[in-house]
């Protein structure tokens, strides 16, 4: 019975080493990187900032030219939309480049984009202060949805609505809804298809120069590496158990009969040299 439970318990203690190293190697291994490109690259304001003065227009600039009928919204304190459409404005080179990854032959290579492309859109009044939401819709040359929120504090003037302005309602195109979930083509001649920097569908990513920002890697490298790293901890704590056991079984023999029978660990046969003096003192 005592031995079942050791079993059981060593069993239990090495699933729990196992997991815990799972987890440390989780979180210690990079990520394998997202392919999907387009993305938003920075914003006029930026996001968790304070703005204080009203503005005409709010600037989103991605790594590629958004899609044609990409979808924009400005929401005020009350929910309320504030917008009043949008344009594509003038490509501005980037202060910091954004690195994005592309899967070539399974492996991520990585490309870095300096040019920022900007949908523009106009804010037709600022009705309250408080938070305001601006978010976006779009799909990338790759196919990829492009969506995501800007989230910004508005602490000036309040403004009025221009005269015969109603808030708009609509939302996104269904073409646009259908690329963005897969349901549709996002290939060349397509209504509402991902355009590049001049207008045309384009199979490169728009803005990339080219360059590497290191050396790829394959996307099944992660979890080949936590596969290994977790094996070599649980057969390292599998081999040291067992010694850790017998290292402490001589500590366990002074409990035996030796000790019931009131013998001291000092006392043990007498040397040979106390035995000569007594045999010179007969002769």
């Amino acid at each position: 019975m005592r031995s079942r439970l050791v079993t059981a318990r060593n069993t239990l203690s090495r699933a729990m080493v196992a997991v815990a190293a799972t987890l440390v190697v989780s979180l210690l291994l990079p990520a394998a990187p997202a392919s999907a490109h387009g993305q938003l690259a920075t914003s006029t304001p930026l996001t968790g900032t304070v703005v204080r003065e009203p503005l005409a227009q709010l600037a989103l600039y991605f790594t590629e030219k958004p899609a044609a009928n990409a979808h924009f919204a400005i929401s005020g304190p009350n929910g309320s939309r504030v917008d009043n459409g949008w344009s594509f404005g003038e490509p501005k080179r980037l202060d910091k480049p954004v690195t994005e990854y592309f899967m070539v032959n399974g492996v991520f290579e990585p490309r870095l984009y300096h040019t920022g492309f900007p949908a523009m859109v106009t804010v037709a009044h600022w009705p309250a202060k408080g938070r305001y939401t601006a978010s976006y819709l779009s799909v990338a040359s790759d196919g990829e949805a492009v969506r995501g929120t800007v989230t910004f504090d508005y602490q000036g003037r309040t403004t009025a609505a221009p005269a015969g302005w109603t808030a708009p309602t609509a939302g996104p195109e269904p073409a646009l809804l259908a690329l963005a979930e897969g349901e549709g083509s996002a290939s060349p001649g397509v209504t509402g298809s991902p355009v590049g920097p001049t207008g045309a569908p384009t199979d490169s990513p728009a803005g990339a120069t080219g360059e590497k920002s290191g050396g790829g890697f394959p996307a099944w490298l992660v979890p080949a590496l936590i596969v290994v790293v977790v094996s070599a901890i649980v057969l390292v704590a599998a081999r040291r158990r067992p010694a850790t056991r017998g290292a402490s079984t001589p500590g366990r023999r002074p409990a035996g009969p030796a000790r019931k029978a009131g013998a001291p660990a000092s006392k043990a046969a007498p040397p040979r040299k106390t035995g000569r003096p007594a045999r010179r003192g007969r002769r």
